[in-house]
């Protein structure tokens, strides 16, 4: 006969495996998006240019003002970037839990690659997501206690999405905005159109500035809104740069990043990080 102090043992001991799974650090998500920027990085030609006047004469003139008031010029180019963001406030829908996330992305320049990755928990259990721009095929994988894959969003909607996520990001990391796969459309004193092409893929949105040339936000219609359930929703879409300071290297740039979400009902801020390093 079972009696209820074996019942009781059995069950601690299932709690005690519980909890070392989930605290122990290995992730083959984790691992899969490490390995993934390790080989994109060891594939990636060293930058030896600096930036220079000439390499942004044929760009709308509140880019130009962008690159000077920023103090890009004169400085080295980059061929990557890592971002890190730490307790960032991260929200999973309308009326939907909002979870603070650690956040790490890469983006590449010679060719339009970007990874990310999502660290954090849903109800004390681990959750992770891997973003991913890769040679370009997009996709958004959510995994839950390390093993559980919760979804796998693929197909020409993400492709076209993660795309216009490079574009978004093309003038926090300049040297992406001044390749040939980004066109440039002037507008107006504070507002200039970029188009991204990759792969057969395209995609476009607008940058706004004021008018000593700071980038405040870049708004598209181009970015599917997927949900983790699968739903799809066709809705405006922008990233917000705020916080401008002054790094080690002397570039004045943004330090806060902001995706929001246009609803109909309203706008939704689901990503609102400062950059830790």
């Amino acid at each position: 006969m079972i009696t209820l102090g074996v019942v009781t043992g059995i069950l601690a001991a299932i709690i005690l495996l519980a909890v070392v799974y989930f605290i122990q650090p290995y992730s083959s998500l984790k691992s899969d998006f490490n390995k993934t920027a390790a080989q994109l990085i060891s594939e990636t030609r060293p930058e030896t240019e600096m930036f220079s006047q000439q390499d942004i004469a044929h760009l709308p003139e509140p880019v130009q003002k962008y690159f000077n008031h920023c103090g890009y010029i004169g400085t080295s180019k980059m061929s990557w970037m890592k971002t890190e963001f730490k307790d960032v406030p991260f929200s999973t829908g309308v009326d939907k839990a909002t979870l603070t996330i650690d956040y790490t992305q890469y983006n590449f320049v010679e060719t339009p690659n970007r990874l990310a990755f999502i660290d954090s928990a849903m109800y004390g259990i681990p959750f992770q997501g891997f973003d991913s721009y890769n040679q370009s095929v997009g996709s958004m994988k959510g995994v839950i206690a390390k093993a559980f894959t919760l979804f796998d969003q693929k197909g020409v909607e993400m492709d076209k999405a993660c795309l216009v996520t490079v574009l978004a990001e093309s003038l926090y990391v300049p040297n992406i905005a001044l390749q040939d796969y980004i066109t440039w459309e002037a507008i107006d004193d504070t507002h200039a159109k970029a188009s991204i092409t990759s792969f057969s893929i395209s995609a476009s949105g607008i940058f706004t500035f004021n008018e000593v040339g700071k980038m405040f936000e870049f708004t598209t219609n181009d970015r599917m809104a997927v949900g983790f359930d699968g739903s799809k929703q066709s809705i405006p879409w922008s990233a917000v740069y705020e916080g401008y300071e002054r790094n080690e290297n002397g570039i004045f740039k943004p330090t806060i990043l902001k995706a929001v979400w246009h609803y109909p009902e309203g706008d939704l801020t689901y990503f609102n990080g400062k950059i830790s390093s």
